[in-house]
C-alpha cells in the first residue's frame, strides 16, 4: 500500500484553514442563571447531511442564513435562545442555551425544571435526524440567594449523588448520572458571583462545554461494550476450538493433518472476520475514553466532604466497562497469535513429513536407477553379442562370395577370426556412445 499524500498545494487559503482548526468549536461566554439542554445524536453520513438541512430549516424560519455545506460547527442566536450545532465523526450535537428568568429559578427550586430546547418548535425537535446517544439538562445558578440543598434534593437522586468543587473551588458541581424519562442526565452548577469566588463568563463557558463533552464521550465510549460482550462469547468458542485442535495435532496421524489444517484455517478466517468487525469500534472507544479522562482532569475537581466526586464515580462505573473492551481487544490479539503459532507448527510438521517422503522417494529412485544401470549393462552385453552375431553372419556371406575372387581362407575360418574383432569394435562403439550420452546429460 502506498502512503497517502495530499495532492493539494499548501496555499494561503489551505494554511488558513489548518490554522483555524485550533480555534474550532470555541466555548461560549455564559453567565448564571441559565439552562442548557444538550443532545448528541448518532448519525450516519446521510443523517449528518440531513441534520445540516434540519438546522437550515430552523434558521430559515427565524430569517437567518443556512450554514455552509462544508460547515461542521454553527452557532446561532435565535433571540429567546441560542443554538450550537456541531458535527462529529459518529454523531451530531445540538446544544440549546438560554437565560433563566426569576420565576423559572423559583420554580426550579420547587422541583419544576425548565429546559432550553422547549422554545424551539415541538415538531422540529421531534424530527431531529439520528438516534439519541446522550442527553443532558444542565442548570447554572448563582450560589448567592439559592437554596442549594433543596435544589439538589428536589432534582437529583441522593443514592448516586456526586458533588465536587470546580473552577478553583469557586463553584460546585452536582449530578446523579441518572437517565430521566426525557432521556437526559441532570447536572447542577452553582457559581460564585463575587471575588474571590467570582467566575468569568469564559471560564464558566469552558466548564459547561467540558461537562457536556464528558457525558457525550462517556456514552460514545460505551458503544463498544455490547460489542465487547458479544466478541467475548465468540472468543470463548474460538479458544475452546483452538485447545481442541492443539490436542488433536498432538495425537494426529499423517492422514489427519489436512483436515486439521483446514479446521485451523477456518478458525483463523473466523477470527479475522471478528477482528475486522470490532477493531474500529474498540479503537474509537479507547479514543473516547481518553477524552473523558482528559476532560475530567480539566475540570480540576476537589472533594466535598462526605460526597463522591464525578471523577470517583467514573472511576468506579466507567473504568470496568472500558477494561472489558480492552480485555476483548487483547484476547483477540492473543488468540490470533496462538492460531498463527499453531498454524506454523502444523505446517512445519507437514513440511517435515513431506521432506521425509521426498527423501524416501529419491532413495527409491536411486535404487531403481541402480537396477536400471545393471539391466542396461546386461542389455549392453546381449547387444554386443547380438550385433556381433549379425555382423559376423554378414561377413560370412561376403567371404562366400569372395571365394570366386580368390579369397584364400574358408568362410568358417574368416568368421572365426572376425568374431573377436567385431565384438571388440561393437563393445568399443557402445561404450563411446554411452560416455557421450552421459557427458551431454552431465553438461545439461
Amino acid at each position: 500500500m502506498q502512503p497517502f499524500a495530499s495532492s493539494e498545494p499548501l496555499d494561503a487559503a489551505r494554511r488558513q484553514a489548518l490554522h483555524d482548526e485550533v480555534h474550532a468549536r470555541p466555548p461560549e461566554a455564559l453567565t448564571a442563571p441559565l439552562v442548557v439542554t444538550h443532545w448528541a445524536m448518532l448519525a450516519d453520513a446521510s443523517e449528518r447531511a440531513a441534520s445540516r438541512a434540519h438546522l437550515a430549516e430552523l434558521l430559515a424560519g427565524r430569517g437567518q442564513p443556512a450554514p455552509a455545506q462544508d460547515a461542521v460547527y454553527w452557532r446561532a442566536d435565535l433571540g429567546d435562545f441560542a443554538l450550537r450545532w456541531e458535527q462529529h465523526t459518529e454523531f451530531v450535537s445540538w446544544t440549546f442555551m438560554r437565560p433563566l428568568q426569576p420565576p423559572e429559578v423559583l420554580a426550579l427550586q420547587h422541583g419544576e425544571p425548565p429546559n432550553a430546547a422547549e422554545l424551539a418548535p415541538a415538531a422540529w425537535r421531534a424530527a431531529i435526524p439520528g438516534r439519541a446517544l446522550a442527553g443532558i439538562q444542565l442548570w447554572v445558578l448563582p450560589k448567592a440567594g439559592t437554596d442549594r440543598a433543596a435544589l439538589v434534593r428536589h432534582l437529583l437522586d441522593e443514592r448516586t449523588l456526586t458533588g465536587s468543587n470546580v473552577i478553583s473551588h469557586s463553584s460546585e458541581l452536582h449530578t446523579d448520572m441518572q437517565l430521566r424519562p426525557d432521556g437526559c442526565v441532570r447536572m447542577l452548577v452553582f457559581t460564585g458571583e463575587v471575588a474571590p469566588g467570582q467566575v468569568s463568563p469564559r471560564r464558566l463557558g469552558r466548564l459547561v462545554q467540558r461537562l457536556l463533552e464528558i457525558e457525550t464521550y462517556r456514552m460514545a465510549a460505551l458503544l463498544a461494550l455490547p460489542t465487547a460482550r458479544a466478541a467475548s462469547r465468540c472468543l470463548a468458542g474460538g479458544e475452546t476450538e483452538l485447545a481442541s485442535l492443539a490436542q488433536a495435532v498432538c495425537q494426529a496421524e499423517r492422514a489427519d493433518e489436512p483436515a486439521l489444517l483446514d479446521r485451523l484455517t477456518r478458525l483463523a478466517a473466523e477470527l479475522e472476520g471478528l477482528y475486522a468487525a470490532t477493531h474500529t469500534r474498540f479503537a474509537a472507544s479507547a479514543a473516547y475514553h481518553d477524552l473523558v479522562v482528559k476532560r475530567l482532569h480539566d475540570i480540576a475537581e476537589s472533594r466535598i466532604e462526605s460526597m463522591q466526586s464525578l471523577h470517583d464515580f467514573m472511576e468506579r462505573r466507567l473504568t470496568p466497562a472500558m477494561s472489558t473492551c480492552r480485555s476483548a481487544a487483547r484476547r483477540q490479539a492473543a488468540l490470533s497469535e496462538r492460531i498463527a503459532r499453531m498454524s506454523h507448527l502444523l505446517r512445519t510438521r507437514v513440511e517435515i513429513e513431506q521432506q521425509q517422503s521426498s527423501r524416501e522417494l529419491l532413495a527409491a529412485m536411486d535404487r531403481r536407477g541402480a537396477m536400471q544401470l545393471k539391466l542396461q549393462s546386461t542389455v549392453e552385453g546381449l547387444s554386443v553379442a547380438a550385433i556381433t552375431y549379425y555382423v559376423v553372419g554378414l561377413i560370412g556371406y561376403l567371404v562366400k562370395g569372395a571365394h570366386g575372387l580368390g579369397w584364400p581362407l574358408s568362410a568358417e575360418a574368416t568368421m572365426a577370426i572376425a568374431v573377436p574383432l567385431v565384438a571388440g569394435g561393437v563393445w568399443w562403439s557402445l561404450r563411446r556412445l554411452h560416455h557421450r550420452i552421459m557427458g551431454d546429460a552431465h553438461h545439461r
